[in-house]
């Protein structure tokens, strides 16, 4: 995919970051017109308002649909923004491209479905009109880019990719957790790929957006899709992570925009000295799993179990709490510790196997 274009509008900064915002849902005409004014006056060039909303359990508000369209249609005459919107099905398609829609994105829902994917790069095939790609809800990148190809395959070139987290059963700080790792092989595996960050849906909590969006800027990431809302605390769907215009616009002020084309002589030696540490590891490791080895032989011989249940959960303690106090995330070290024992009990499986 080495003619995927960025994602561009005329008349639009192509500097980073590139802001979508609006509400999560347009709710009212009164409502998507003051939120689309009062992002306008802050510079605020592309809205976003959901038109069509896919809950989780059946009862909830859906959104307006079709109707909102007429709404969106004025927004683009009284502010001259763009307008964009979520679309999950082939009518939905059909609907934003008759009411000239300017960009389209596909939900976390959506994507996880190959045959809705489907059905929508087909109703796409023959536009040129830019379409971003939410991740699936599970953490899944194969899956991501399988909905990102479909889209391509259909003509489409303008296209990008969203990042709003994933879902997790575990308790976290956020709504969706970022696991970062995944855009990141996203990016590295399709370079040319714009990737905007979604930090309302990721955080879940107005606060965390501004935190989360300078991540995004510090990994580089093209540009942001927020949720913004005339009166946040009123809104009828996700009110917890909308902001206000205004704040929104403080947020994009401050953020940090590093210069990614320089590369000075002492950050060369810094990733020197990462690569030499990094050959270091590499070495230990391979004599660590040595050992495994060697303790493998030992168990055949002695007939022992090779999982020594006790002694591995001692391990993860312990060392976790030493990655804590060396100044390093205690989750981190677990990780790390895992996949290390799950290798080591590899080897000494294929020892005992012998």
């Amino acid at each position: 995919m080495n003619d995927i274009q960025p994602i561009t509008l005329p008349g639009i900064d192509p500097r980073r970051p590139l802001v979508i915002a609006g509400p999560c849902s347009a709710e009212t005409e009164e409502q998507v017109l003051g939120t689309a004014r009062s992002l306008a006056a802050e510079g605020i060039r592309i809205c976003r308002a959901g038109l069509w909303k896919p809950r989780t359990k059946p009862g909830g508000f859906e959104g307006v649909g079709e109707a909102g369209i007429a709404w969106l249609q004025r927004v683009k005459r009284e502010t001259g923004m763009y307008t964009s919107t979520e679309v999950a099905t082939r009518e939905h398609v059909a609907t934003a491209l008759k009411g000239g829609v300017d960009l389209l994105w596909i939900g976390a829902r959506t994507a996880a479905n190959p045959f809705a994917m489907q059905e929508i790069a087909d109703a796409l095939r023959g536009t040129d009109v830019p379409v971003l790609v939410k991740n699936p809800v599970s953490p899944d990148l194969e899956l991501w880019i399988g909905a990102i190809e479909r889209i391509y395959n259909a003509g489409i070139r303008r296209i990008g990719a969203i990042h709003r987290g994933f879902t997790s059963i575990d308790k976290s700080l956020y709504r969706n957790h970022p696991m970062w790792a995944i855009p990141i092989e996203l990016h590295r595996r399709l370079p040319r790929l714009p990737i905007f960050c979604d930090p309302s849906h990721i955080g879940g909590k107005r606060e965390l957006i501004a935190p989360l969006s300078q991540q995004a800027m510090d990994l580089g990431f093209d540009g942001l899709i927020i949720e913004a809302h005339c009166s946040p605390d009123c809104a009828w769907s996700d009110k917890a992570q909308q902001v206000t215009p205004e704040a929104l616009a403080y947020i994009i002020r401050n953020l940090v925009i590093r210069d990614e084309s320089i590369t000075t002589e002492s950050l060369t030696e810094l990733r020197s000295q990462i690569d030499k540490l990094d050959d270091q590891l590499l070495e230990l490791l391979s004599r660590r799993m040595r050992v495994s080895r060697d303790i493998g032989q030992y168990k055949k011989e002695h007939n022992m179990p090779v999982l020594q249940t006790q002694r591995y959960e001692e391990l993860l303690a312990r060392r976790a709490g030493q990655a804590g106090q060396m100044g390093m995330d205690r989750e981190f070290m677990r990780t790390v510790l895992q996949a290390i024992h799950e290798e080591s009990i590899r080897q000494q499986m294929e020892v005992l196997g012998k």
